[in-house]
């Protein structure tokens, strides 16, 4: 393997994760290991575990879904 080219996913933020990305990604990684796989099942986790979406409400899958791909977006232009 050629470790000169190997980077991990982290080394290429712009900016640490906020709080609440950071929290956020621990209820994911919650959820996938309570097997919880699907977009509605995960958001149902979410909103078990009581981490409101950044709107302040309750997550839907359009809030989770617009989220996502507004972070996906800024980690492309790392």
């Amino acid at each position: 393997m050629d470790t000169d080219r190997y980077l991990q996913p982290q080394q290429a933020r712009q900016r640490p994760p906020t709080i609440f990305e950071d929290l956020l990604g621990d209820a994911i990684e919650r959820a996938f290991a309570a097997g919880n796989h699907t977009l509605p099942e995960l958001v149902a986790h979410l909103n078990r575990e009581g981490l409101p979406a950044g709107n302040g409400q309750p997550w839907t899958e359009d809030s989770f879904s617009a989220l996502m791909a507004r972070l996906g977006r800024e980690g492309d232009a790392a």
